[in-house]
């Protein structure tokens, strides 16, 4: 099978997999696992942080950012599509008892500006007015089709929240193919933000595990919240092993997947009744939609399943995202495979 449902799909490299066989382990639940502590120490050099933690998912490390950076009864403005408000399961009010303010970006790209944000804001509101605890942002922004959020726009929006005493959480699950795509570091991106989570399951092909990183005070409290939400995964590091090398190596070639991604762009939007802007399409997400074609995207999504390509619709679009698993001339024979739709 083509597997384009997402780049969680990945399987660990060779060299993963050799890594794991031979990780050093320890209890990582009291701190004692070489593999892991070796691999946070690299993430929060990397990202110019003070400290890091390993979780087992994006989700557990965003939601436990989320836990820490809020208290009962605040709620966290985030753009209307980001992972955490729609594909978290409502963990901010379960876990953390704070509501969810959706502000939709109007350019489309997911990416807030300051201009968006504020009209949203509860600050120095009468005391029955929900307060604004945390601001959201996400880079890459998943479904806005893999859209990146510069260093500078970035900073400007953590600087005027800082000033009004509010702390900014990056979802970077995709961080690295933003870095890539704007040629700018990870630390760069993240630089004032009081808190990163990113992914080495997905892009970079790590089989499981996500990182947490801010300051030193904010990571010790987080590893009692990872406790807390059943995150101590005592010998671990034969996961972080495979992390480490998805760390070091998988970024050189993310510039791939983003080719592979333009190439597909290009060709489904020579097919009729698809309609998709090339000019949007900057990492490894393409999302098409499919409304000209008079068919509805399970009806497409099953046609291509059953000639050996996987991808997942929404309503009248459908997402494809190449990772490292997917070559060239697989993005070709998609294209071709398509051709019912002509």
């Amino acid at each position: 099978m083509i597997d384009l449902r997402s780049d969680t799909v990945t399987k660990p490299t060779p060299q993963m997999r050799q890594a794991m066989a031979n990780a050093e382990v320890g209890d990582d639940v009291y701190g004692e696992d070489p593999t892991v502590n070796l691999l946070q120490e690299r993430a929060a050099e990397l990202f110019d942080k003070e400290a890091a933690l390993f979780v087992p998912t994006g989700s557990m490390g965003n939601q436990i950012a989320v836990k820490l950076h809020t208290k009962p009864g605040q709620e966290i403005i985030i753009e209307e599509r980001g992972h955490i408000f729609n594909f978290e399961m409502g963990t901010p009010s379960v876990v953390s008892g704070v509501m969810i303010r959706p502000v939709r970006s109007m350019d489309g790209s997911g990416m807030l500006t300051w201009d968006e944000v504020a009209p949203a804001l509860h600050i120095d509101q009468p005391y029955y007015a929900c307060p604004t605890g945390l601001i959201c942002l996400e880079n890459t922004h998943n479904f806005a089709g893999g859209s990146v959020m510069s260093a500078d726009h970035c900073a400007e929006i953590c600087e005027i929240a800082h000033k009004l005493g509010l702390p900014v959480h990056m979802d970077g699950a995709r961080i690295f193919n933003a870095s890539v795509a704007l040629n700018t570091s990870v630390a760069e991106l993240t630089k004032y933000c009081d808190s990163v989570q990113f992914c080495l399951s997905k892009g970079l092909g790590a089989p499981a595990g996500s990182m947490l990183l801010g300051s030193k005070d904010f990571i010790e409290e987080a590893r009692v919240w990872r406790k807390r939400l059943g995150g101590g995964m005592r010998q671990v590091g034969i996961l972080a092993a495979a992390g480490l090398i998805a760390l070091e190596e998988s970024p050189k070639n993310l510039h791939i997947d983003h080719e592979n991604a333009k190439r597909l762009a290009q060709g489904v939007s020579n097919i009729p009744g698809i309609s998709i802007d090339l000019e949007k399409v900057v990492t490894n997400i393409v999302i098409f939609d499919i409304s000209g074609t008079g068919m509805e995207t399970n009806a497409i999504c099953a046609k291509l399943k059953a000639q050996g390509v996987l991808a997942i619709g929404f309503g009248k679009t459908i997402r494809m995202v190449t990772h490292c698993d997917v070559t060239g001339a697989e993005i070709d024979k998609t294209v071709e495979l398509l051709s019912f739709l002509k």
